[in-house]
């Protein structure tokens, strides 16, 4: 069923064989252009698909727009953005809902096909695994600097516009290829928030090395001259029960560990016999492969995220 009938819901023909994966998200702008922002928030919104292993197939519209206070040229700039992206992940877009709002917000809901028996998961995490990181981290402290206008804020901007608008088509590809456990995209809860979900998922300590973490340019300045955005502390406080921090840790690399991310990587968990083909076949892709941490037995001690 196309559009153009004025059809107030979609009919999807299912592949054989296949499970429906399904995700929603949208958000509040994180960069001025408005194109741009409609191209990182459906990348956003398609990262849990691929996280999974699955691949985008239909897709719907979440809009909340000021109609009152804002240009409507905004709105189109932004769906065009979003629909680009949408493209890209080789989704259709099948519809959708607006509302009227004081604040402009957009995303997705998506629904994916994944193969039943082979998916990543947060429970996926096996002793052994090696992670591997497929963006930088630092797109919340570069936002909130763009929010303040600080200098250099249109370079932060695209630094942000790099990252966010990239989407996690080949490390979802590599999941389905490499047939991978676990598997999880680094959003709102931070690095250290997302790896803390998958070590309780799978009753496991995480050992995370801070130093081969890589970070958005200029992200560690901004941080240190305390242009952390609250998100950022909110989850650091709620993870630092369950997370020990060796002596000696730069503060603010600390900090970056919890930044609150839009459109952040994937973190792959990899099992070491499998670990340089993944990362050679993750770099001849294009795309970064760092390798963060390890997956190690759950400590005595409770602690599920280890930084050092």
């Amino acid at each position: 069923m196309g559009l153009g009938n004025s059809e107030d819901a979609a009919i999807v023909q299912f592949p054989a064989g296949k499970a429906l994966v399904q995700t929603v998200d949208f958000f509040t702008p994180i960069v001025n252009d408005p194109f741009r922002f409609g191209q990182i928030a459906a990348a956003n919104s398609l990262s849990d698909v691929y996280a999974m292993g699955g691949e985008p197939y239909v897709v719907m519209n979440i809009v909340c727009f000021p109609i009152d206070s804002m240009d409507v040229s905004v709105l189109r700039a932004m769906i065009h953005g979003g629909l680009q992206k949408i493209g890209e992940a080789g989704a259709v877009l099948v519809g959708g809902h607006s509302v009227q709002d004081k604040e402009l917000k957009y995303g997705l809901s998506v629904s994916g096909v994944i193969d039943p028996e082979c998916y990543a998961s947060n429970a996926g995490l096996r002793s052994g695994d090696w992670l591997i990181l497929t963006k930088p981290v630092g797109s919340g402290v570069l936002a909130t600097a763009v929010k303040a206008e600080w200098p250099d804020a249109l370079k932060h901007e695209e630094e942000i516009y790099r990252w966010a608008s990239r989407l996690n088509r080949i490390p979802g590809e590599a999941i389905r290829r490499f047939r991978l456990r676990g598997a999880t995209d680094i959003t709102g809860f931070g690095l250290g928030g997302h790896l803390l979900e998958m070590a309780k998922a799978s009753d496991r300590t995480i050992s995370l090395v801070v130093r081969d973490v890589p970070l958005m340019q200029d992200a560690y300045q901004l941080a240190s001259m305390g242009l952390v955005p609250m998100g950022s502390h909110a989850n650091k406080k709620f993870c630092h029960k369950t997370v020990h921090v060796d002596e000696g840790l730069d503060a603010v690399m600390v900090d970056l560990m919890f930044d609150a991310q839009t459109s952040g990587g994937l973190v792959l968990a990899v099992p070491e016999a499998q670990r340089d083909e993944v990362v050679a076949w993750l770099t001849q892709h294009g795309e970064l492969a760092a390798v963060i941490g390890r997956v190690e037995p759950l400590r005595q001690d409770g602690k599920r995220l280890v930084l050092w």
